[in-house]
């Protein structure tokens, strides 16, 4: 008994000693993160954009990682970095802004709002140059808005052009006796292709071919307007393989020169009048976003900012997830708060479950009929993110926004012969109903609930379609016409009626604040930012989940392992969604 007692005092001191430890780490994670030291940007500062880094729709701070790893916070969100160049014009401590570009990891309307920031900001007569090791194509679209462009003598500029590819794993399937059985409407509707066809079909290789080649035209004339060449010219040097080399991207023109990154610098110290060996101030957009006030003045009257970023989903979801109970909730709380005079919508979904969608949707529907409501589309806005958007009184998308995608499909798998033949597993039960069990995996759909499940999904697209009529104040059949499932890029949405004008985010606000003849306004974001400690709370159950199926499967095992998250979200629940995860390179 002694011997317990002993053991049991031991551990429990051990435990108090522990939990102090612990709170004494916790505040001072608290202390370093409040009292860091404001960075000072300087005389005569260079602003650094490396396009390595994602400019997510709100940055999401990770102060655990920044104590215990040494890890930086999230780059600031899109928004941000737009509006902070807008802000460098106009400040007399910002020279110029160096552009990395050798890499860029943002999506394409998001490098659209990018490149419109960098081309304003040049307006002001300052200096705006770009520079990659090897640039690619994506890096490239933004680097044509420097004033000069130039690559690694031992680099060069991808210059292909566009592909985008599909896995297809039918044939997997078939080979473990897995049957998807797949409910769809919309010829176009291609989400489910991966699971019941080998390869694409044809409605899906036309959709596609076009809004790549939208992407692609973008490209191809940005290009030729910043470097005063043909777009037939640049067409050709793809088709031909004609940039091999670094030096074959200056002999036809799409960089101004091979430099070293020494070499870079003193062009710089060159236009900023500093000797060689005096140090150019260098300040990131990290730096530069804590340094300066650059949002807007104070103000009583109030425009919302919503970010309805990542997957449609009922309930809450997570912080990547539009939880349909969440945003229900911000959309009535800016309805109800007597100080936001109009809401901008920031969509940037492929969309999700069709019920969540319509949550959110009539919750729009109530916000337009007591103050404006503007959407803003992102990198997509597809499917059920086109649903969540159609009611607004003005949509913006950016010329390469991807949108669209009216359609809706449902997944019911059948695993009965995988597991009996593959793993000698059987089922058997009883039922107080013929179709108690409609819709289990253990079994075969039969004919009649087949036909329930293609009725029900029939239904679903009816009501989008009619969603979107009312929004879009079109006749249902042409909506019909041009949904199906297709998918269509922001500036052929104007074309079919389902974008009102080509802009950015900061022209969606505009527009709102003239809508509700607003002169002075501050902008309010939601969702709001966490408090410091459940910042550090959501940080750490995300770190530790996210390290430890790292260390045992392995970085590219996680990645799939998360789009066989999303696959089984899927099963059951009618989605209006795009294709699984299109890569475009």
């Amino acid at each position: 008994m002694r011997g317990f007692f002993k053991t049991f005092f031991a551990s429990l001191l051990a435990l108090i000693i522990f939990t102090v430890i612990g709170v004494f780490i916790l505040l001072g994670i608290i202390a370093s993160a409040t009292t860091a030291d404001k960075p000072v940007v300087g005389r005569d500062a260079v602003l650094v954009l490396d396009l390595s880094s994602e400019f997510k729709e709100q940055s999401k701070d990770n102060p655990l990682d920044a104590l215990l790893n040494g890890i930086e916070n999230e780059a600031p969100s899109l928004y941000d970095m737009v509006r902070m160049i807008r802000y460098a014009k106009s400040d007399s401590a910002i020279k110029g802004i160096y552009v990395l570009c050798g890499n860029n990891r943002n999506g394409f309307a998001a490098s659209e709002e990018l490149r419109k920031a960098l081309v304003d900001f040049k307006t002001s007569k300052k200096f705006v140059l770009a520079y990659g090791e090897a640039i690619s194509q994506k890096g490239y679209y933004i680097g044509t808005a420097a004033d000069r462009i130039y690559c690694h003598p031992q680099g060069g500029v991808e210059w292909f052009g566009y592909s985008s590819s599909l896995i297809f794993l039918k044939g997997m399937l078939d080979k473990l006796e897995i049957q998807p059985q797949i409910f769809y409407a919309g010829k176009f509707k291609s989400a489910t292709e991966p699971l019941r066809e080998t390869k694409m079909t044809d409605a899906n290789r036309l959709q596609t071919s076009v809004w790549l080649g939208d992407l692609y035209n973008d490209l191809l004339t940005v290009t030729a307007t910043a470097r005063k060449l043909d777009t037939a010219k640049l067409r050709s040097l793809a088709v031909q393989g004609a940039i091999q080399t670094a030096q074959d991207a200056v002999t036809h023109q799409l960089v101004d020169g091979l430099k070293y990154d020494d070499e870079m610098k003193r062009e710089m110290q060159d236009k900023l009048k500093l000797s060689p060996r005096e140090k150019i101030n260098f300040v990131t957009f990290s730096d530069y976003h804590k340094a300066v006030e650059f949002k807007e003045s104070y103000s009583d009257k109030k425009i919302a900012l919503i970010y309805a970023d990542g997957d449609i989903v009922s309930g809450n979801g997570d912080q990547d997830q539009v939880g349909s109970d969440v945003f229900r909730g911000l959309i009535r709380k800016a309805r109800l708060d007597n100080d936001v005079k109009a809401i901008v919508f920031r969509v940037n979904s492929p969309g999700g479950s069709s019920m969540a969608s319509d949550v959110i949707w009539h919750e729009i529907t109530l916000a337009r009929k007591e103050k404006p409501v503007v959407v803003s589309m992102g990198d997509m806005a597809a499917s059920g993110g086109y649903y969540i958007a159609c009611n607004a009184d003005s949509v913006f998308a950016n010329a390469n926004t991807i949108t669209g995608s009216i359609g809706v499909f449902s997944i019911v798998p059948n695993f009965q012969s995988f597991f009996k033949n593959k793993l000698g597993v059987t089922f058997d039960g009883v039922k107080t109903a013929p179709f108690a069990d409609a819709g289990g995996v253990d079994r075969p759909l039969t004919e009649t609930e087949k036909r329930f499940f293609q009725a029900a999904t029939d239904s679903i697209y009816h009501t989008f379609k009619s969603r979107v009529a009312e929004g879009r104040k079109k006749d249902i059949g042409y909506i019909d016409s041009i949904a199906q499932g297709r998918v269509w890029t922001g500036k052929r949405g104007i074309e079919v009626g389902l974008v009102d004008r080509i802009g950015t985010l900061q022209d969606a606000i505009v527009s709102a604040a003239r809508m509700a003849k607003l002169e002075e306004y501050r902008i309010k974001e939601y969702p709001e930012k966490k408090t410091l400690f459940e910042q550090i709370m959501s940080s750490y159950k995300r770190s530790i989940r996210t390290s430890l199926l790292k260390e045992e499967v392995g970085e590219e095992q996680v990645k799939v392992l998360q789009e066989l998250r999303k696959v089984k979200a899927m099963v059951g629940t009618p989605q209006a969604r795009l294709p699984f995860s299109v890569i475009v390179r």
